[in-house]
């Protein structure tokens, strides 16, 4: 296993989005991309541009520890250090007529996950379960292009159901949503959206090509003008390249969402990238405080992937710019044990934050 990093060992101290052309304008050699990070980020609070994301993301080795080092100085400065604890359940699993090729769930690929469908009550429950974690966020995942009138039924009834039984914002994540769709769901009182870029503009064709980048970028700036809070992440390690993820956390940048949760490939077996490596440990780790100088005050979330990506070294990235972790399972992979990641933000003296302070 990779050898630990060191850092501080407390918490306490629109589709037409432009980009940066990397080979612009080169900055001089010896202008150092962590004091200007510094400058910016840390003193100012203003997010790298793409071109300076991508001179992190090829720093050596060498330089991760004050790179982690800073990144946790900025969560710390413009987020606090509170991290906020989200679990995440399945109401409608595989069958997605969609091909995004990192994903067992769908219907195009000779993968082991068979279509199936959850429950109100065992919707119910299951957010009992995580609001017992000292989680304030329970998110209803079903894998579907855009929600039909069965689902949006099953929404309502279940939205409804937790409310009056737990004490727990609910979040969504069900695909692409028409205006009325959207409508419908601030009106349930769903307090966050999630749905993701993915990947870069220029590497979305390789990765899915049964919708398009720009309309799922239209979903999220619909879920941003009905005021719902809005979640788009990413998932890292599907062949881009590092220019091209410097490219999706200035997209990502340009879109501020609330939250980003950064997923990193677990290859799924029967997928079109289920031979695809996983990302080197060191390279998670750059990526992640990348992204947090790209996004200083945004809830940076640790999701899928991180387990076989980082395995212990995990708690690298907590003190390199993450503030957030979806515990316990996720969709068709496992997850760590929820007690197992509570007792890390307490050994990191992490404060959960509170329900009230998200609302």
């Amino acid at each position: 296993m990779t050898a630990p990093v060191t850092t501080p060992a407390t918490a306490e101290a629109s589709p037409t989005v432009e980009t940066t052309d990397v080979t612009e304008a080169p900055r001089p050699v010896d202008d150092d991309i962590l004091a200007r990070a510094r400058r910016q980020v840390l003193d100012e609070g203003r997010g790298l541009d793409e071109q300076d994301v991508l001179a992190v993301l090829q720093l050596p080795d060498e330089a991760l520890g004050d790179l982690l080092a800073l990144a946790h100085e900025v969560r710390l400065r413009w987020c606090g250090p509170e991290v906020e604890v989200e679990g995440i359940i399945s109401l409608k699993t595989g069958g997605c007529p969609e091909d995004c090729h990192f994903c067992s769930q769908s219907g195009r690929f000779d993968s082991p996950v068979r279509s199936a469908w959850l429950d109100v009550p065992s919707l119910v429950e299951a957010a009992k379960a995580t609001a017992a974690t000292g989680a304030t966020e329970f998110c209803i995942v079903a894998a579907v292009r855009g929600p039909d009138q069965r689902l949006m039924e099953q929404i309502r009834e279940g939205v409804a159901a937790i409310r009056a039984a737990v004490d727990i914002n609910v979040a969504c994540s069900l695909g692409m949503l028409t205006q009325e769709q959207v409508d419908e769901l601030a009106g349930l009182g769903v307090h966050r959206y999630n749905h993701n870029l993915e990947t870069a503009r220029s590497h979305f064709p390789k990765v899915v090509t049964t919708h398009s980048w720009e309309e799922r970028w239209e979903t999220c700036e619909l879920v941003r003008a009905a005021g719902m809070e809005l979640c788009c992440g990413a998932i890292i390690g599907v062949g881009e390249s590092l220019e091209q993820r410097a490219e999706l956390a200035a997209q990502l940048a340009a879109l501020e969402p609330d939250e980003v949760p950064l997923n990193f490939l677990n290859p799924r077996p029967g997928t079109p990238f289920g031979d695809l490596p996983a990302v080197d440990s060191r390279e998670a780790l750059r990526t992640i405080a990348a992204f947090r100088l790209a996004l200083p005050r945004t809830i940076l979330r640790y999701a899928g992937g991180r387990e076989i990506t980082l395995g212990d070294l995990d708690v690298q990235g907590m003190l390199g710019g993450i503030n957030a972790v979806i515990v316990g399972n996720y969709l068709t992979t496992l997850g760590k044990n929820p007690e197992s990641d509570l007792a890390m933000l307490t050994e990191l003296r992490m404060p959960i934050k509170s329900l009230q302070a998200t609302l």
